[in-house]
């Protein structure tokens, strides 16, 4: 059997210490036994040992060469100014978004950027955006709590629709939910967001109301149905019971609009709008408690402003395929465009010309700095009234006194002459 490369240094290795003290004659000899035994010839095997006597000291590292950095400090100053503005997208949306507001910001004075650094910003990759960005990147928000409740028996008739069948949808298709503003509490009343989504386009609008009782979801429903530019065909939600009752079915029947829920305790039934009660509900207005009449105005103030952004300048992402190759998944998405360029340009004869210009000069007239400042505004005034209510008492729970374990009566041990088996009567 021939030895391998790590078997004949090892054997070398092992007469280090006699070949250190020998004599000439005795180093002779051990090299000829090293060369019989590894196959080596003499000179190699010398070397190798003189190698493992004095081992060459390791050459200092080369110094490391500056980065080369392509785009200045002031070019991604302005990038992260038009990354603010989006209220922080990842970066396949931002490149996406940014020759918009780029021209926004240049229209209207708020960036000064030369032509030839405009194109370099609007050449630059999502990932390089994405490290560029991440000193300015913030932490996470905690998550909230589930306030849905089963609905009534009546969803035995409301048909069925799972997130399969949202492939090939028109405009004019919601998907709708409800986001509670407990502040961690849901003891009292407090103040509801009604999120409604598009699923072909990403148009979004949100009302706030003031409870979840079925006839204020229903007038809520009723005022975000005028705020979408095109004809509202049909709604789904989830099971909740501010959702499954008659008053609503009764709504969607009398205009002539589907109703349809998704599978209980599924949400990617309802995929599009739970992710749009993340992005744009809890990251613009907390998970902090609203119930007064002043905070209502200021929710519904700062919707608007906010539908503005992110329906006319924000883009999203569209899914076009998956691919399942054993446990991996492999997801395949568009370049990303916003929901009026999806409008203008997917489904052109959908508006009505007046609607499209009037929607257009909107896109070409706002300010999209100004309109942020003014969110900005609404947030630090929203902050500031929720932080300064009194502290709201605990409900007691309804089942404390067995978990006080007031009402169990203590164990008894029987006897040792006593029956633990209660007697029967024979029939």
């Amino acid at each position: 059997m021939e030895l391998t490369l790590v078997m004949r240094k090892a054997i070398t290795k092992a007469q280090v210490a006699k070949y250190r003290k020998a004599t000439k004659g005795e180093k002779a000899v051990i090299l000829d036994a090293i060369c019989e035994v590894t196959g080596w010839h003499r000179d190699h095997a010398r070397k190798q040992m003189r190698l493992l006597l004095h081992p060459p000291r390791p050459a200092p590292p080369a110094p490391k060469s500056p980065p080369r950095m392509r785009y200045s400090p002031e070019l991604i100053e302005v990038l992260a100014a038009c990354w603010a503005a989006l209220d922080g997208p990842c970066g396949k949306r931002l490149k996406s978004s940014l020759p918009e507001v780029l021209a926004n910001g240049r229209r209207h004075g708020r960036l000064t950027v030369s032509d030839q650094d405009a194109e370099r910003l609007l050449a630059m990759s999502a990932a390089t955006m994405d490290r560029r960005l991440a000193p300015y990147r913030t932490g996470l928000i905690a998550r909230g709590t589930s306030l849905t409740r089963p609905g009534s028996m009546l969803k035995n008739s409301i048909p069925l629709k799972t997130w399969t069948e949202w492939n090939d949808t028109t405009p004019g298709f919601l998907e709708i939910d409800l986001v509670g503003h407990e502040g961690g509490d849901n003891n009292g009343e407090f103040y509801y967001s009604l999120d409604a989504t598009d699923v072909a386009t990403g148009w979004n609008e949100v009302i706030t109301v003031r409870s979840k009782g079925e006839r204020i979801v229903a007038a809520g429903l009723q005022q975000l149905r005028l705020r979408f530019p095109f004809a509202v065909l049909g709604i789904h939600s989830d099971n909740g019971g501010e959702f499954i009752n008659h008053h609503l079915a009764k709504w969607c029947l009398d205009n002539q609009i589907t109703f349809t829920r998704g599978r209980p305790s599924r949400s990617n039934d309802q995929a599009h709008v739970e992710q749009k009660n993340f992005s744009i509900v809890r990251r613009n207005v907390g998970y902090y408690r609203y119930d007064n009449p002043r905070e209502l105005d200021l929710l519904n103030q700062l919707w608007l402003a906010e539908s503005t952004i992110g329906n006319l300048f924000t883009a999203n992402q569209k899914l076009i395929s998956k691919t399942r190759t054993g446990a991996r998944v492999s997801k395949k998405h568009d370049p990303g465009a916003s929901p009026l360029t999806r409008l203008l340009h997917d489904h052109p004869g959908l508006l009505d010309p007046h609607d499209a210009r009037a929607l257009t000069n909107r896109r070409d007239t706002t300010d999209l700095w100004a309109l942020r400042e003014q969110i900005h505004l609404l947030q630090a005034n929203l902050i500031a009234s929720a932080k300064h209510r009194t502290t709201l008492s605990r409900r007691a729970k309804r089942n404390h006194a067995y978990l006080s374990r007031t009402k169990m009566t203590p164990p008894t041990r029987a006897f040792p002459d006593e029956s633990t088996k209660q007697p029967t009567r024979a029939s």
